[in-house]
């Protein structure tokens, strides 16, 4: 079910090019720009994409929410943009930052350092 796009004053030509869910969001990959430590996951609509690329701090749409946050307002833990790319079927953004403090809602630097499953990885053939 295709939810009631919000406004947005994301340039046409990038908002043409974008493939979003059926809630009109884009996954975002938050991503440390000098060590390539990969901090979050958020969800973008073509506003926060557009706030992002405009202010250099990362906005994000709260799918809980249903409300624009920009990272670091209320906790200090700001992500100030270096960059930002969409991956080859304009489906995914990856946006590079500079992470001041963490980057997860449990305080951990990252979202992805706390569970890592087990894998049973077949050598590479020689």
């Amino acid at each position: 079910m295709t939810s009631t796009p919000r406004p947005s004053r994301l340039d046409p030509e990038i908002a043409a090019r974008l493939k979003r869910s059926s809630d009109g969001l884009l996954p975002a990959i938050a991503q440390q720009y000098d060590t390539g430590e990969v901090l979050m996951l958020g969800w973008m609509d073509d506003e926060a994409l557009h706030r992002t690329l405009t202010t250099g701090r990362c906005t994000y749409w709260s799918r809980s929410r249903r409300e624009y946050w920009v990272k670091g307002d209320t906790s200090g833990h700001f992500q100030w943009v270096k960059s930002v790319a969409l991956d080859c079927d304009a489906d995914t953004v990856l946006v590079k930052v500079d992470q001041v403090g963490a980057a997860c809602h449990t305080g951990a630097r990252t979202c992805f350092d706390a569970d890592v499953l087990p894998a049973h990885i077949p050598a590479a053939d020689q």
